[in-house]
Formats: structure tokens, C-alpha cells, sequence
């Protein structure tokens, strides 16, 4: 199955955090076939002085998606992340992991909402997923 992953870090080394990241993906959560260029922006959803570096990767994955998540989210632990955004209030992060995408498949559950709702709002996000799928349309 195929899936893309969001990753973004404004806190420590970021480009160290999303190599890092990468790679654990890759050990991980399945096969890193393709990663996009690292863009830097201001952060979304609150204020803070730490801009972000953000990618997005394509993997080949055996997990299902909520098997996936559970690795995305034992990955960002590994490397620091102490909590997630809790109702949407958000926070300077090590690291952050969100799957965009997952084959074509549909989730909408508590846990996990599959496409990635804000895809098409946020530039850190499409911009570097149509890098590296641009068959993808913005909708």
C-alpha cells in the first residue's frame, strides 16, 4: 500500500530532525520511496518565534492505516515528542508525523481521519506532497 506522510519540526536541529525522522520511517512505518524538497514556514494554528522545515514521503507500507499511525506516533516519542496537539491547540514540536494519504482509501473515525483534512489549506503540506506526487490535484 502506498502513503504519504507529512513531517514538520521547529524545535533543535530540524534538518537533523527530518533526516532522522526519515529514516526511522523507513525502519519503521514501510519503504521510503520518494521524499520532497525541505521547505521552511511560519507556523500554522499558533504563534511562535521557531519557523518550521516540513517534507512530505511516499512510502510502500505493509501497516494498515491505523497500524501506521501507531508507528508514526511511537516514532515521534523516539525522538522527543512529549504530547500531541490536544483540540487542535498546538505547540513548538521536535517532530510531528501526520499521513496525508493512503492508497485510496477513506478513514473517518475518532482516531484517525484519512485524507488528511487540511491538505488543500495548508502550503507546507501540498506543496511538497505535489513535488513529489503531482498527479495529485489541489481541490
Amino acid at each position: 500500500m502506498i502513503a504519504y506522510l507529512g513531517i514538520g519540526t521547529n524545535l533543535g536541529d530540524r534538518i537533523a530532525n527530518l533526516h532522522r525522522a526519515v529514516e526511522l520511517i523507513n525502519e519503521q512505518a514501510g519503504h521510503v520511496l520518494a521524499c520532497s524538497s525541505f521547505i521552511e514556514t511560519e507556523p500554522w494554528g499558533f504563534k511562535s518565534d521557531n519557523p518550521f522545515l516540513n517534507a512530505v514521503v511516499k512510502i510502500d507500507t505493509m501497516h494498515s492505516p491505523h497500524n501506521l499511525l501507531s508507528v508514526t506516533q511511537v516514532i515521534e516519542r523516539t525522538m522527543g515528542r512529549t504530547h500531541k496537539s490536544v483540540n487542535g491547540v498546538y505547540s513548538d514540536r521536535i517532530v510531528d508525523i501526520d499521513i496525508l494519504l493512503y492508497d485510496d482509501l477513506t478513514v473517518n473515525d475518532e482516531n484517525l481521519t484519512i485524507p488528511h483534512p487540511l491538505i488543500w489549506q495548508r502550503q507546507f503540506v501540498y506543496e511538497p506532497l505535489l513535488e513529489i506526487a503531482p498527479h495529485l490535484k489541489k481541490s
